[in-house]
């Protein structure tokens, strides 16, 4: 005849046993959250090359149709929203009119929140007022103003760079706050 207080013993967890897998399960859950931290900033990351690439393109059309890069300044961002005007044939009316023809250079999807990871509107909608990388911050355009097809790009947190044959470099900084951009952070097009 079997004792029925062997029966009972066996059933359930100790509290060892319980205490064992909890441990085990946040090992696990902490191990998840770092390799998800890392894939997200993989896609950011990528997300980012993938705009600098189609501002700089943008710019080679727009060479390519005109024979002249867009009158900006040398050095600019876009966090005005002048250059990306006209390279996506937003210009409003005037004597200053650099993309006559209105030709779509440049197209990319619009910001979710106005904070952060593409193209922000103006409120009505007629002009494009700065464009942000996944970070919130802007991206960073530098021309051949002089046409000597020579760039000397100088990004925050990193030394001078010259790019010999380019007529533009587009980059960002690819972190939150501009303090904490180095080498490492930057997502650049060349």
């Amino acid at each position: 005849m079997k004792n029925p207080n062997t029966l009972n013993s066996k059933k359930g967890f100790t509290l060892v046993e319980l205490l064992v897998v909890i441990a085990i399960i946040a090992v696990l859950a902490a191990a998840g959250f770092a390799g998800g931290t890392a894939a997200m900033n993989k896609a950011r990351k990528v997300t980012a090359q993938a705009s600098a690439t189609s501002v700089q393109t943008a710019i080679e059309q727009f060479y390519a149709e005109y024979s002249a890069l867009p009158d900006v300044e040398e050095q600019t961002d876009t966090s005005e929203g002048e250059l990306l005007n006209i390279l996506a044939g937003l210009e409003g009316t005037g004597n200053n009119i650099q993309n006559d023809r209105k030709i779509r250079f440049l197209s990319l999807k619009e910001s979710k929140n106005g904070k952060r990871d593409g193209v922000v509107y103006s409120a009505n909608g007629s002009s494009i007022d700065s464009l942000l990388d996944p970070w919130g911050q802007p991206f960073y355009v530098v021309l051949d103003t002089d046409y000597d097809d020579q760039i000397r790009v100088t990004p925050q947190g990193s030394s001078a760079v010259t790019l010999n044959g380019r007529r533009a470099a587009v980059y960002s900084l690819g972190v939150e706050s501009v303090g904490e951009a180095k080498p490492s952070t930057l997502v650049k097009t060349w």
